[in-house]
């Protein structure tokens, strides 16, 4: 499982024209992909990383979304496994289909909520619209 984690001031996806889901405020916007060989214990740990990493300026010092209680927009991203190494035209042969991305991406959803956060979603399989507001920048790059 990969995921792209930017903090943002804030973010919005959008579907035919219709806001889904927005973050008014900063949190953090996860894009996350899911290849073959990935299950359910891969999605927990992302859900793990995601809302545990130490991203923002906190009280103490370095602290993290958990920490202060801020939201997360996970958006599914198929494209995150994107092959360019051969030619002009992305492979998209490592992405994981529809019926093995989709439970998965939900898990790491359930995952967070679980943990106490606030998520919001965009739609899976949908063109989106993502617009966010990128803070510092930071922007990770995570592998499970």
């Amino acid at each position: 499982m990969r995921a792209v984690l930017q903090r943002v001031a804030r973010a919005a996806v959008r579907v035919d024209g219709e806001t889904v889901a927005t973050l008014d405020g900063p949190g953090l916007l996860a894009l996350v992909g899911v290849t073959h060989d990935d299950g359910p214990a891969q999605a927990d740990r992302m859900a793990a990383k995601i809302f545990g990493l130490r991203v923002f300026d906190g009280p103490a010092g370095q602290a993290s979304a958990c920490d202060l209680g801020l939201p997360v927009l996970v958006v599914s991203e198929f494209t995150l496994y994107g092959q360019t190494d051969k030619g002009r035209r992305p492979s998209w042969s490592a992405a994981a289909p529809s019926p093995v991305a989709e439970p998965l991406v939900h898990r790491v959803v359930e995952a967070l909520q679980v943990a106490g956060a606030v998520v919001s979603t965009g739609r899976f399989g949908a063109h989106m619209q993502v617009e966010l507001v990128n803070d510092g920048p930071v922007t990770l790059v995570l592998e499970t």
